[in-house]
Parts: structure tokens; sequence; C-alpha cells
């Protein structure tokens, strides 16, 4: 049997961006409409600044209201910093930390205000934390697919960092196109060269794409072998620390009827994925 496919839904991703505040208990039902598809994981909120992103300052408030006792579905937050990690362990609901590790310098100051030397020492901080806590870190390498701030930026310089946090131990790597920069030559290549290379490392791709280019980028990873991918429903959000013109997330949607013609098991419901994507319909009309 082949392994399942994992999807990762990210409402976290999809509403961070909104400037209105979305009401805690419409945030509730609405990733509780998510619990009920079978998703992998879902990111559901981060433990960040609320100056940084207002929108996720009642992440714990909606933790406590979740019913957790019928999903198979496991809890990621964000965090940025080491006092993000530590607010994040104490809820034993939330199994994985992601945090964001740009290879742009320009990047990671503006989405943490960090230099990257100073990020890997946040990065080896959060990892001691997580495993004396029984949590996983999900790395995303943030500017894995291209640079449009005048870093350097090269499918070997990816290879570096790859091998650099590989012996930090990270064991969940999601290469991240924040800006919607991939193509699949490049999906390919960083794919299919890192995965045999790393066997021990999982490796996610999260993607941005606009609407013409979902097709090939989530065929280019999955035909490199990748097994995991992050989307929201209807491709919502994106990262409102790029720059403005943002391409949007990849629509889960599509990466399920992608994987449903690939013959592939998501073990996700059909059913309640359709109740959910009508309650992202009703939610992200209202507040967009």
């Amino acid at each position: 049997m082949n392994k399942p496919i994992k999807i990762i839904e990210c409402p976290r991703d999809a509403m961070q961006g909104i400037k209105s505040f979305i009401p805690t208990e419409r945030k509730v039902a609405y990733i509780q409409s998510l619990l009920r598809v079978g998703f992998d994981s879902i990111d559901f909120g981060s433990f960040v600044s609320p100056k940084a992103i207002p929108q996720m300052q009642d992440t714990a408030a909606v933790l406590a209201q979740l019913d957790l006792s019928q999903t198979k579905s496991k809890l990621l937050a964000i965090i940025a910093n080491t006092q993000g990690a530590q607010n994040a362990v104490v809820f034993p609901e939330i199994h994985y930390l992601g945090f964001p590790f740009s290879i742009s310098e320009n990047f990671q100051m503006r989405n943490t205000h960090k230099t990257i030397a100073e990020s890997i020492v946040t990065l080896s901080e959060i990892l001691d934390i997580a495993s004396s806590s029984n949590k996983e870190v999900v790395a995303y390498l943030s500017m894995g697919f291209g640079n449009p701030y005048g870093d350097p930026w090269n499918v070997e310089i990816v290879g570096e960092w790859t091998e650099k946090l590989a012996k930090m131990g990270v064991k969940i790597l999601s290469l991240s196109d924040t800006i919607g920069s991939s193509t699949p030559e490049n999906i390919s290549y960083l794919f299919s060269n890192l995965i045999p290379k790393y066997p021990e490392i999982e490796f996610g791709a999260h993607l941005h794409t606009t609407p013409d280019k979902w097709f090939e980028k989530i065929d280019a990873a999955y035909q490199a072998g990748c097994l995991r991918f992050d989307g929201a429903i209807q491709g919502f959000g994106g990262c409102p620390m790029a720059k403005d013109e943002l391409t949007g997330n990849m629509p889960t949607e599509k990466l399920l009827s992608y994987f449903t013609t690939q013959k592939e098991n998501t073990n996700t419901s059909p059913m309640s994925f359709e109740s959910a994507y009508n309650e992202a319909t009703k939610l992200f009309r209202e507040f967009h």
C-alpha cells in the first residue's frame, strides 16, 4: 500500500492577513468544520506578537473551544521565536510547532525581525523546547523557490540550508513558495534531489499559486516524490509579510481533485470537505 498523501489545511494562513477581526466563535466554528474532513494536520493559529498578526491574538481562546474528540487531524501552531514556542508547548492539544525560516536575509528581517544567523540560534532553541515537550517542529524554508529581494538564490543555496537544518535535527521541512515564484522546473529539481539525499526528512510543499498554475506545481512536486502538501480552501490568504501583489495559497480543492485523479489516498471525506468548503465561502465572503 502506498503511504497516504498528507494534506495540511491552513486556515491560519487564510485568515491572518484579514484586517477586520474575525470573532473567536466564528474561527472555532470554521476550524471545527475542518477537523471533520480528515486532513493530516490543521495549521490553525499562531503564537506571535499581536502587533505583528492581530488576527491571531485569540489562538489560545480558539484552542480552548475546539472539540478534538472526534478528529484524527493534528494541530499545528506557527511560532516566530522562543517565547512563542514556550507559550505553545503548554497546550497538550498542539502537536506541531511551525517555524518560518527564510533563506532570504531581507525576508527574514521583514518576517521575524531577525537575521538568518539569529534565526538559526532561535531554531536550535525551539528544537530543544519542542523535544523536551514531546512536540515536533515543522521548519518552513521560506523563499525556497526564488527571491524577489535581490538576495542570492539558487538551488545550491537551498541544498546547503537543507544540509544545515538536517544536522540540527529538523525532521519535517516544508519548502515554501512565499511569493508564488516556483516553476515546475525548480520544484521538480529540488524535490527530486533533496528527497533521496535526506531520507530521514519528511519534505513538504507549501506552494502559492495563481489560478492558472496550480496543476503544474502540484504535479511537479508529486512526480518528484513529495507526499506532503499545504493548502487553503479556495486559495484564501497568503503571507502578509511578502510583497503586496500576492498570489494566493494553493487551493485545497485542487489538491484533492488532483490526488483523486491519481488514485491516491488523502484520508479525507468528500462530504465533510464540501461542508467545510461552504463554511469557508460564508466566512471569507463576510470577512476579507
